[in-house]
């Protein structure tokens, strides 16, 4: 009888062991699929955070839902990229309770940031593969699609681990051990992209919104405009006009769209050009949430770019 109360109070303790290690585990809100697949990744076997914006919704234009407020309001820790990419979410960090924190991980040490184009047509600028602006100053606004570079990605995910790891001490070995096996996988990421993509420099393209700067950037790859100027705004007749020129003068190959753009407006604006046409997701709006969804994402773009730059290759 004793052996067996002894046995009974192990499994008891280990029950309350195993509830009390899932209540200490810190409450997660990430903002949008890319940086949630990077987290997800840092946070494994310790908690898997909550995705706000689902499905193929812009954070752009994004609007909380009352649970979702709720759930913001009892998260830990609350993962974003800035401003600009999420503009709902400027309100809610000045309204969190104090213990709740909004991490903007553009405010990662080590980012290469670029600063944001203006007009929709885009004059020759530096293309050099894998040029490095780290720490250079960027003169105005910055594009925010910073995770679109994995060297990005790999600066954003040591700062994931230095946020949670000061928040939450008991989880920093885990954090320090989850954040060297993404940085391994994210430096393959980043040789085997730069193969990929190497037999599509200089071939000019055009793009549905200025949301692929860090990619082309990073991959010495030619963007000579986009069809909206902002993702918030359609194009009017103007702007079409002056994009379809610039395409015929530059002999753009393709002009891509995004899940959700109109295909009828792409196929006006190539009709009686050499152009073709794809789709580039710059959010992972098609794909499903998790934590390989950023590789998914990244090696998404490498293809689609290949099928339609050269077809046939």
């Amino acid at each position: 009888m004793k052996a067996f109360w002894q046995g009974s109070s192990l499994a008891v303790g280990l029950v309350l062991g195993a509830q009390t290690v899932l209540a200490e585990a810190p409450r997660v809100v990430v903002t949008i699929k890319p940086i949630h697949a990077l987290v997800a990744s840092m946070t494994d076997g310790i908690t898997v955070p909550d995705l706000l914006v689902k499905g193929q919704s812009s954070p752009h234009t994004y609007a909380l839902k009352p649970s979702e407020s709720r759930s913001l309001y009892a998260a830990d820790a609350i993962f974003r990229v800035s401003d600009a990419i999420e503009p709902f979410t400027t309100k809610i960090k000045a309204a969190l309770p104090g213990t709740a924190s909004m991490i903007s991980l553009s405010a990662a040490p080590g980012l290469t940031k670029l600063a944001q184009r203006a007009g929709g047509s885009f004059e020759d600028h530096d293309h050099d593969h894998g040029a490095d602006r780290d720490h250079k100053a960027v003169d105005g606004p910055v594009d925010g699609h910073v995770w679109l570079d994995p060297k990005n990605a790999r600066a954003i995910a040591r700062y994931i681990e230095t946020s949670l790891a000061k928040r939450f001490p008991p989880h920093a070995a885990r954090l320090k051990q989850n954040r060297e096996a993404l940085d391994t996988r994210l430096v393959a990421l980043d040789k085997e992209l730069a193969a990929e993509t190497a037999p599509l420099q200089g071939k000019p393209f055009a793009v549905y919104h200025d949301a692929f700067q860090y990619f082309e950037h990073r991959y010495g790859l030619k963007v000579v405009g986009s069809i909206v100027v902002s993702p918030d705004a359609p194009p009017g007749a103007k702007r079409l006009t002056d994009l379809r020129r610039r395409i015929v003068k530059l002999n753009a190959l393709c002009v891509f769209a995004e899940p959700q753009s109109d295909p009828r407006m792409l196929q006006a604006i190539v009709e009686g050009t050499v152009a073709r046409t794809g789709v580039l997701d710059a959010e992972g709006l098609a794909l499903e949430p998790g934590p390989d969804l950023y590789f998914d994402l990244m090696r998404g773009l490498a293809k689609g770019l290949r099928a339609c730059l050269t077809p046939g290759a």
